[in-house]
């Protein structure tokens, strides 16, 4: 008896979690005892039977249009919204982990919360050092104190984005877009700013030591005790900068062809015009 009951209940199992074969069984034996009920009606009066069988019909397509697609639309909804969910506690999982595995691990979860149109993610203090992040969408993000070094953010999003004392040591951030961000003594140290675009940016206190800046654009950005030492700033675009003085750009490598307010030129060209020459 044992063996018929245990038998019975593997079969059991098996149909229950095959919900395909659940619900053909449960419309089968649902289809009988309704049609058995129903015979009689069938054949003593199969014209009125038929016609209330074709309104029925109708009032179960009004269902599936309207119920069944906007419950499916729900419950699409609600998945996505878990999934977003299930990124984020990843994040917060990963986060003070100093790690090659929480970097790339906290990378691939940006990267599925791009795909679902999410940019602003709350990435403070997170260990991101020696990943690609290139062409990634993080405008609004909060990314104060992460570890960026040796890493590639080339043509990336981060405009608005709060980098503050953020670290991007060594890192690519060629023609990436830092407009407005808030990057207050941020480490951009050895960094490639090649055509990134500054303008507008707090760059208060932000270490530019021996950073690429040819062609980046800082118009309008608060540069106070920013460190150019050494730094390379052909071509780029410092019209309009708070807080520069030519002692700042005294120790840059080269300042060839890069732009300046006419009064700030003036003293450029008259105490360190070799940079400029």
């Amino acid at each position: 008896m044992d063996k018929y009951l245990k038998i019975a209940r593997l079969k059991f199992d098996r149909v229950v979690e095959n919900p395909i074969l659940t619900s053909v069984l449960v419309l089968a034996i649902l289809a009988f005892i309704i049609l058995a009920l129903s015979i009689s009606y069938y054949l003593k009066d199969f014209e009125n039977m038929w016609s209330e069988v074709l309104i029925e019909a109708h009032g179960m397509l009004f269902d599936i249009a309207i119920i069944g697609i906007l419950i499916f639309w729900l419950n699409k909804k609600g998945e996505e919204r878990q999934r977003i969910r299930t990124y984020k506690d990843e994040i917060d999982d990963f986060r003070l982990w100093e790690s090659e595995e929480a970097a790339f691990r906290t990378v691939g979860n940006i990267k599925r919360l791009n795909r679902h149109q999410i940019h602003d993610i709350d990435l403070v203090n997170c260990y991101l050092s020696k990943t690609n992040l290139n062409y990634a969408d993080l405008h609004g993000s909060n990314l104060n104190s992460a570890n960026l070094s040796h890493s590639f953010l080339i043509e990336a999003n981060l405009e608005n984005t709060r980098l503050n004392q953020t670290n991007l040591e060594n890192s690519n951030l060629n023609q990436v877009n830092l407009q407005g961000s808030y990057a207050s003594g941020a480490n951009f140290k050895d960094t490639y700013l090649i055509k990134s675009n500054f303008e507008d940016a707090f760059l208060i206190k932000s270490n530019f030591r021996n950073a690429f800046l040819m062609e980046a654009n800082l118009r309008n950005a608060y540069v106070t005790g920013a460190d150019f030492e050494n730094a390379s700033l052909y071509k780029a675009d410092l019209r309009g900068a708070k807080g520069l003085t030519v002692e700042q750009l005294a120790s840059a490598k080269t300042l060839y062809l890069a732009k300046f307010d006419d009064e700030l030129l003036e003293q450029i060209k008259t105490n360190i015009p070799e940079l400029v020459g």
